[in-house]
This record gives structure tokens, sequence and C-alpha cells, in this order.
């Protein structure tokens, strides 16, 4: 049955197929930059950044889950069929440290915009996972996968409930995967999402890297190469 509200398509002017989405507020301060470096023109999207090109666009911030899943449903309409997600994550276990690669292979959903896009987890396309993976290997870049758990409350994030994830085998926490995850397939489009390490949750005290100045510097310098690597993707 069609919703009430639907996503306004716009086929006269559309962005780019393939796109780069990246959630973090500290990262996208630098898409202006990455705008004038790669010749993109700005486009209204919301309460976020647009900047798109023939071959690829760039957008964010989109924070929590059902701000991401507005901005990914925007995009779509707007033209987006394969979009890579760049964003930061706290790891549940020590073999994965503040500053690594991580690719989720699943989602733990703990948030509530998910339920509402059903689909068939056998129907995922993968191809765009497929090309990072490879290029992350080609680049020299070692990535952990794993299972991540997405929830709306990370100041809820108890010893016991990351201590039990962890030993279920979920690798590491954000906000944003799982409905995002789940909005692509619903709408048959391609995503592949690339974190980093930002904080260790597995330790008796919390250690965040995202306050240093060289942590946020590193992955502005990750989010100028993933844009190399979507820009290629056309």
């Amino acid at each position: 049955m069609d919703t009430l509200l639907q996503p306004v398509l716009h086929k006269k002017n559309p962005i780019a197929a393939c796109g780069l989405l990246a959630v973090n507020p500290s990262d996208t301060r630098s898409l202006g930059d990455l705008a004038r470096t790669f010749t993109l023109k700005k486009r209204f999207l919301f309460n976020a950044q647009l900047y798109t090109g023939p071959n690829f666009f760039i957008a964010g911030p989109a924070v929590g889950a059902p701000m991401a899943a507005l901005c990914l449903e925007a995009l779509i309409a707007l033209g987006a069929e394969r979009v890579l997600l760049y964003s930061w994550c706290g790891s549940l276990r020590r073999e994965l440290r503040s500053g690594d690669y991580f690719l989720p292979s699943e989602a733990v959903s703990e948030e509530g915009t998910s339920k509402h896009y059903p689909y068939e987890e056998e129907k995922r396309k993968t191809s765009l996972e497929a090309a990072l993976q490879a290029w992350l290997s080609r680049q020299g870049h070692a990535a952990r996968q794993g299972p991540l758990w997405t929830t709306d409350a990370p100041m809820r994030e108890t010893p016991d409930k990351i201590a039990g994830y962890a030993g279920q085998g979920v690798w590491a926490v954000d906000m944003e995967y799982a409905a995002l995850r789940a909005v692509a397939a619903f709408r048959d489009i391609e995503l592949a999402a690339l974190f980093t390490v930002s904080d260790e949750l597995f330790h008796e005290k919390w250690r965040p890297a995202f306050t240093a100045q060289s942590f946020r510097k590193r992955s502005q310098e990750r989010l100028q190469e993933l844009c190399t690597f979507i820009g290629d993707q056309h």
C-alpha cells in the first residue's frame, strides 16, 4: 500500500547515480572543500549539504537513523542508485582499535526506523560492497568485517549490553547503518558502508579517540580518498 508521504522524484534535474553519504558533522565540515577539489555543484537537501557532478555526489551530515533515512530517501528521489556510507563507529572488541577501518557484514537493529522498511536479506544488492573491498585491498588498507549494532540511544550503551553483543559476535556500534541498509534494500538501490573506529567501549572506562585533532584530520583524508573511489563507480 502506498504511504501518504512519498519522495518527490526529480527526473528533469537528477544528481549523479553514485555518491557518498557522510553522516558525521565533523567530516561534513570539509564537504565544501571537497566540492571545489572535485568540481561539484551545490544542490538543496533538507538540513544537509549536497554537492553533485557528472560522476558522483557527496552529501551529509545526517545524524541518527530517522534523519539519515530521510536524507537517503531524498537522494534516491534525486536519482541516487549506488550509495557509499562513510561514518564512525564504536568498537566492542579488543581486536578492533581506534583508527581502524571496519566493514559491516550485517546489521543488528536497536533503532526505530528500519522496521518500517521490510526487506528480504538475500535480495540486497552487494556489487558496490565487493568493489569497496577490492579497492581497500588495492590501497593496502586492512579492514575488519562483521555484524554492527545500530542504536538510537548511545547514552544507554551499558557494560552488560556491550559485553552481550560482543559475546554474540557483534564488532561495533553506530546510530544509522541498520536504518540505511533497510531503506536501500526496500528502495532497491545499492548501499555499501565503511567506518572508522572512533572510540573503544570494551574497557572499564570509555576511550574516545574522536576528540583528537589527528583523528579528525585522518578521517577527512579518508573521506577524500573515498571520493576518488566512488567517482570511479559511475
